[in-house]
């Protein structure tokens, strides 16, 4: 087993997590994974980086896949005894002008940036070591359209009480009144990437307390943040920041200080605390 110290992020062949690859590569104590779905996609990026004079090392990880999810587990488990930092990026969007029927869409968004991203962690939380940091790349989308929820709903989501499973149910409950045409109705916006977004706000929130009562003692910190908007495929070229420099808080997050207790289970953007 190696004693290194081991860093994965989720769909970082391009955009975001590949910048944050990046910088992992020059600032952090230890290998860097690079994962992808497509393996020679993920390879492609790997060789891109090395000519830099980088050296991340790659592993086949499809989020929305449960085997390729555990087999990447087993691996990082077997080979380092757990995790010591897990970037949560990969996530999807469907284009503005995207004719797609919006309960499909809301479908597919809450499968992969939501439920995708909630089995991961349920399978990887486990073995992120003491003293670990544990990223969830959600969006300044997600308090946008928090604040187009009902009172109610904006309520539950802000609550400290509230569970994952009660939080599951309540993204399945958009998905089946998205597609029965209800959603506006039952007071959801009417942002299918902003609700799954929501969605990851509001489960680190409750996996940040989880890990407080559980692994106390562990210093392990989990947050979520936003990158900002950056010039990605998702969205867009007309979009003020690098990749370079959307990956500055995740990193940051990625890289709190041995000993730190702050930020825990929060909604970071530019390197501060926001309010949720």
């Amino acid at each position: 087993m190696s004693t290194n110290k081991v860093a994965l992020v989720t769909g970082s062949n391009k955009g975001i997590g590949f910048a944050v690859v990046r910088a992992l590569c020059k600032e952090f104590p230890g290998d860097v994974y690079l994962s992808a779905r497509d393996v020679d996609r993920g390879t492609a990026a790997v060789e891109n980086l090395k000519t830099e004079g980088l050296n991340p090392f790659f592993h086949q990880l499809d989020i929305t896949d449960p085997a390729s999810v555990r087999h990447a587990r087993d691996f990082f488990k077997e080979k380092y005894g757990g995790l010591d930092v897990l970037v949560n990026n990969a996530g999807i969007a469907f284009k503005v002008a995207d004719s797609t029927p919006f309960g499909i869409q809301a479908e597919v968004t809450l499968r992969t940036n939501f439920l995708a991203t909630r089995d991961l962690c349920n399978e990887f939380l486990p073995i992120i070591k003491p003293g670990g940091r544990v990223v969830n790349v959600s969006s300044g989308m997600s308090s946008i359209a928090l604040k187009s929820c009902s009172s109610e709903l904006q309520a539950r989501f802000r609550s400290n009480d509230i569970t994952e499973e009660e939080l599951v149910m309540l993204m399945e409950k958009f998905v089946q009144e998205a597609q029965k045409g209800e959603h506006t109705h039952k007071g959801w916006p009417n942002t299918a990437y902003g609700v799954s977004k929501i969605g990851v706000t509001v489960l680190s929130r409750i996996q940040a307390r989880r890990l407080r009562e559980e692994r106390a003692g562990d210093q392990i910190l989990l947050n979520a943040c936003c990158p900002g908007w950056v010039r990605t495929d998702m969205a867009g070229p007309n979009a003020t920041k690098s990749p370079d420099e959307g990956a500055v808080t995740p990193v940051y997050l990625a890289l709190l200080p041995v000993g730190a207790t702050e930020p825990q289970g929060q909604f970071v953007s530019e390197k501060q605390v926001q309010v949720w």
